[in-house]
């Protein structure tokens, strides 16, 4: 089920809503575990099954390690969160992974592995990292065992942000699964971030990502330099939208239901290092693998052969967490190089140079990666590339580049508008009568806008449910 759609909007969520609010505290999560559950099998009941084995195994092993630790066998307690994360790696590997190796290896001649055709569970990279989160804190004595399996499967399957994040980790969660409260002023909250959220994913994601078709589906004989560098910004733009509007629709939606979810995005394009560009796109991932395999290694605290090492490990995960093709290795190992360029030789010289300078560097280095990141067949990448740095077959512009320029001008400029923080910081300079009048029927016609465009609107992907 996806959220920007007619009857998630206006029959599914209302429902839960309501069903939510007339029920008893006390039996509230039992009734989002049975809801997180239809919402999850909606299409794929057989997905059901995976989810149950994940949170019985973890939650067991969140309970082995806590006993282990309050008797204290630190040894006994590490092996059963060894077991934990080996069973999950497995899990998400085995569905994620086996028929990437399996077409890898026959491509080398080595056809022992039988390519299996497996459909991958949608959402399974998210959830499983999170349940992987719950034993390592609760060994690390951050969080409490979970005695309730109900609350822990309603961790393990919040819809709200099931299938495509943000990653909560267990110990910023764990006092809000048992007790939360319901502050009127926090589900106004959540209205207004998940109809900010709905009109960035509907009206400007699914915009400009009809753009990004068109040159991602260009013969490269057809492609100039100006229109592969077009491509490239409307896949930025889309990605960007989409997935920050999914994020903000996720944060919205918990709010509603009485959670606090941390936001996973900060004006990304806006950076002007790598380092600080991930520090703002996709949080809950980056502090995911900063927490969890990064201090782990050693962080930064080490010397300069084994910080290199540490980030080229955690960029090459990252890299391949997004997806079982090569091109997402390459695009992982790309910003490792990066990161260990910025950290070793040239970061402390970019703080010196002019904020305009910076941020161009960070926008051509990202858009470059953006490349890496859409094409998944390196037939395809790298005449692409050669496009993007002036050896286009098709020269540098045509006039497709000037027609999809003059349909697409506004959208690109509104896109580039809203990935500043310009608008936030024009409307707290408005008086607050006037944004007591103004902010509920811009909510009010957001979400007529954006239920217009669903209604008449046949291209609403969302991205990440691929990863």
């Amino acid at each position: 089920m996806v959220f920007s759609t007619l009857f998630f909007i206006f029959t599914y969520f209302p429902i839960v809503l309501a069903l939510h609010y007339l029920c008893p505290v006390k039996w509230r999560n039992g009734l989002l575990l049975v809801v997180n559950l239809i919402f999850y099998g909606w299409k794929k009941p057989a997905y059901i099954f995976i989810m149950f084995a994940s949170i019985g195994i973890d939650y067991v092993h969140g309970l082995l390690v806590e006993k282990a630790k309050s008797q204290g066998n630190d040894r006994r307690a590490r092996r059963y969160v060894v077991q934990s994360v080996v069973f999950n790696l497995a899990l998400l590997g085995f569905f994620k992974y086996w028929d990437f190796i399996a077409r890898s290896l026959a491509g080398l001649g080595l056809g022992f592995m039988p390519v299996l055709g497996l459909e991958l569970p949608v959402g399974i990279s998210f959830y499983t990292f999170q349940t992987m989160s719950y034993t390592i804190d609760v060994y690390r004595g951050d969080a409490k065992a979970q005695r309730s399996i109900v609350n822990f499967g309603t961790f393990v399957t919040l819809f709200p942000q099931l299938i495509a994040g943000p990653i909560l980790k267990y110990k910023d969660l764990a006092d809000q699964i048992d007790e939360r409260d319901y502050p009127v002023e926090r589900f106004a909250a959540g209205v207004q971030i998940f109809t900010v959220g709905l009109a960035k994913k509907v009206l400007l994601a699914n915009n400009i990502g009809a753009l990004w078709e068109v040159y991602k589906a260009m013969p490269a004989a057809s492609l100039t330099t100006a229109g592969a560098w077009l491509g490239v910004v409307a896949f930025a733009f889309q990605l960007y939208f989409d997935f920050s509007g999914y994020s903000d629709m996720a944060v919205g939606l918990g709010n509603m239901l009485g959670f606090e979810f941390t936001g996973n995005f900060n004006y990304p394009y806006t950076a002007r290092s790598i380092t600080d560009f991930w520090r703002r796109w996709h949080i809950s991932l980056s502090s995911w693998f900063r927490d969890y395999l990064y201090f782990p290694l050693g962080g930064s605290r080490v010397g300069k052969g084994r910080l290199v090492f540490n980030l080229l490990v955690v960029w090459a995960a990252t890299g391949i967490w997004h997806g079982a093709n090569w091109n997402f290795l390459l695009w992982g190992l790309y910003y490792g190089i990066l990161l260990v360029g910025e950290k070793l030789l040239w970061g402390e010289g970019l703080k010196k140079l002019p904020a305009p300078v910076q941020h161009g560097y960070t926008l051509l280095i990202v858009l470059v990666g953006w490349a890496l990141f859409a094409i998944e067949d390196f037939a395809a990448l790298g005449p692409y590339l050669s496009a993007m740095f002036g050896f286009a077959a098709g020269g540098l512009w045509n006039g497709a580049v000037g027609y999809y320029l003059r349909s697409y001008g506004v959208v690109l400029v509104l896109a580039a508008l809203a990935s500043t923080p310009l608008g936030a910081k024009s409307w707290e300079k408005l008086p607050q009568k006037g944004k007591a009048v103004a902010l509920p029927l811009l909510m009010l016609f957001a979400l007529a806008l954006a239920t217009a465009y669903l209604v008449d609107g046949t291209y609403n992907p969302f991205l990440y449910f691929q990863f």
